[in-house]
């Protein structure tokens, strides 16, 4: 299991993102999306 913490510089807001076995689940996302589609 990964668990990582994103945060944006500007608006001090953060989204944990967590993947297991080729799937993942995003907690509190942020509004841009390239972040998880750069992980995955």
């Amino acid at each position: 299991m990964k668990v990582d913490q994103i945060y944006t510089g500007c608006l001090a807001q953060g989204a944990y993102y967590i993947e297991s076995d080729g799937e993942a689940a995003v907690i509190d996302p942020l509004r841009e999306v390239l972040p998880y589609i750069q992980k995955s």
